[in-house]
C-alpha cells in the first residue's frame, strides 16, 4: 500500500524534539526523512537514557528512537566548504529542509533559505525557533516553558491562589512548533505542487520559507480565551476560566482510592451525574466555584467511592466521568490497545522490542506506518546518499578523509553530554 507523502524528500537538520516530532510524522505518511548531523555527537537526543541494550551505540537511547524512526543518517561538517557544497548539491534534489537552529545561523554559514532557493528554487525551508525570524526576541534562547510563560499559557494553568502549574507535555515544542511546522510545510508544498491534474490552486512551482515560532503557536491555543478578552475587556487569572478551573462541574475529583475526572460541561450531563447520586438538589449548582459549599459536598460525594465505582458508576450514567490514570495504567489500557497508539519496532541489535507510541493520526485508505525504517545509526547511511547524490567513490573517501563528511559513528559520546 503507497503512503500519502512518498515521493517527498526532507532534510532534517534539526535536533531534539520539535523538529524530530514534526520529521517523525511527515516519515510514518511515507516522506524519505535524511537527518542531516554534524561530524561530531550528531542530534544530542541520542545520547539521553534510558537505553536498549545491543543496540548501536548512537541508537540505542529510547528517547532518540521514539521520534526518528523510518529516517536515515548523513554526517556533514557545515563548517568546511566542501561540507556545505555537499549539503547544496543535496538541496537540489530534496523538496523540504526543516532546521531549529537560532535566527541566522545557517546563514552566517553560507547555506540559509537564500542560497538554499539559489540551488533549488522550489525547496520550502521550514526553520522551527523559539520566537521566530523575526521580533525583539529574534536571538534569545528558551525552552517550552519559557515559550508558554510569555505568552500567557502557563500563567493561566493552575488553581486560584496557587502557583502556575508546568504541563506534563511539551505544549509549546510539540503543539506550538513541530505540528504548526508539519502543517506549514504540507501548506507550502501543496502550493507548490497544486492539484495532481494542475485544476486545483496554486501550482506556482516555487518554495517559500515557513517560519514557525513556538511562541506564536502556543499563544494560538488561547484562541477562545483570548476571543473573550478581545470582546469584553476582562483580563482572566489562574483559576478563573471555565475549562481550567473555575466550574466544579468540569474538574478533576479525589476519590477513596485516586482521582477522576468529571467534564459535565453541558447540563444534560451534569444533570445525569446529579441524579446518579441522588443529589437532585446539586443540578442548580452546577455553575458554582471551586470553595462554595457546593463544591465542598461534590468533594465528598467523589471521596465515598473508589474508582473502580465511579467507572461503573459511568457506565450506568453518562455524564462525562472517566478514571484519571497513572502513564502505565493509561499505556496498558484498552483505548490506547485498540487504537494501535502502543506499537513495537525491530531495532538492529536491541535485545528486546522497541516499544513507542504508534501514529496519532488514522488515515482510513492510506494509513501512516511507523515501522518502515529502524532508528538510524549516527551517519548510517552518509556513503550510500553522497553517492546517490551523484560523488564518486574516490570523492566520497575524499569527503569522509578531509573531515567534511563522516560515516558511522564509532566512539562512545554519550559522556559528552553529561560532561
Amino acid at each position: 500500500m503507497s503512503l500519502p507523502l512518498e515521493g517527498i524528500r526532507v532534510l532534517d537538520l534539526s535536533r531534539l524534539l520539535p523538529g524530530g516530532f514534526c520529521s517523525l510524522l511527515l516519515a510514518d505518511f511515507g516522506a524519505d526523512v535524511l537527518k542531516v548531523e554534524d561530524t561530531g555527537m550528531g542530534d544530542y537526543i541520542r545520547w539521553s537514557p534510558p537505553y536498549y541494550d545491543g543496540a548501536h551505540e548512537s541508537a540505542r537511547s529510547a528517547l532518540f528512537l521514539s521520534l526518528n524512526r523510518n529516517k536515515r543518517s548523513i554526517r556533514l561538517n557545515l563548517k568546511q566548504e566542501r561540507g556545505r557544497e555537499a549539503l547544496l548539491r543535496l538541496v537540489r534534489e530534496y523538496d523540504v529542509v526543516l532546521e531549529s537552529f537560532r535566527p541566522g545561523v545557517l546563514d552566517r554559514l553560507g547555506v540559509g533559505y537564500e542560497r538554499m532557493r539559489e540551488e533549488n528554487p522550489g525547496i520550502v525551508y521550514c526553520a522551527i525557533s523559539g520566537y521566530g525570524q523575526a521580533g525583539p526576541k529574534r536571538d534569545s534562547s528558551g525552552h517550552d516553558m519559557n515559550y508558554l510563560g510569555l505568552v500567557g499559557l502557563l500563567g493561566l494553568t493552575g488553581e486560584r491562589g496557587g502557583g502556575p502549574i508546568q504541563s506534563a507535555g511539551q505544549i509549546a515544542d510539540l503543539g506550538g512548533g513541530a505540528l504548526m511546522a508539519a502543517f506549514g510545510i504540507l501548506a507550502a508544498l501543496r502550493e507548490r505542487d497544486g492539484g495532481p491534474d494542475g485544476s486545483a490552486p496554486g501550482g506556482s512551482g516555487e518554495g517559500q520559507l515557513v517560519d514557525v515560532s513556538m511562541a506564536d503557536g502556543a499563544l494560538s491555543w488561547l484562541a477562545m480565551v483570548a476571543a473573550a478578552y478581545f470582546a469584553d475587556g476582562t483580563v482572566p487569572h489562574r483559576g478563573d476560566l471555565p475549562l481550567a478551573g473555575s466550574l466544579i462541574c468540569y474538574r478533576p475529583y479525589e476519590c477513596a482510592d485516586g482521582w477522576v475526572t468529571l467534564g459535565a460541561l453541558e447540563p444534560k450531563f451534569w444533570q445525569a451525574w446529579c441524579r446518579g447520586v441522588g443529589r437532585e438538589d446539586l443540578v442548580a449548582m452546577q455553575f458554582e466555584r471551586p470553595g462554595s459549599a457546593a463544591h465542598g459536598q461534590v468533594t465528598e460525594i467523589f471521596k465515598a467511592r473508589t474508582r473502580s465505582e465511579w467507572e461503573t458508576f459511568a457506565q450506568r450514567h453518562d455524564c462525562c466521568l472517566e478514571p484519571l490514570l497513572e502513564l502505565d495504567e493509561a499505556l496498558s489500557s484498552e483505548l490506547v490497545r485498540e487504537r494501535g497508539m502502543v506499537v513495537e519496532l525491530d531495532q538492529p541489535g536491541a535485545q528486546r522490542p522497541v516499544r513507542q507510541l504508534g501514529v496519532p493520526v488514522k488515515l482510513g485508505r492510506t494509513p501512516g506506518e511507523h515501522g518502515r525504517l529502524p532508528g538510524p545509526a549516527l551517519g548510517e547511511h552518509t556513503e550510500e546518499v553522497l553517492l546517490a547524490a551523484g560523488y564518486s567513490d574516490a570523492e566520497v573517501a575524499e569527503l569522509l578523509g578531509s573531515g567534511a563528511a563522516a560515516g558511522p559513528a564509532d566512539v562512545q559520546q554519550e559522556s559528552t553530554l553529561r560532561a
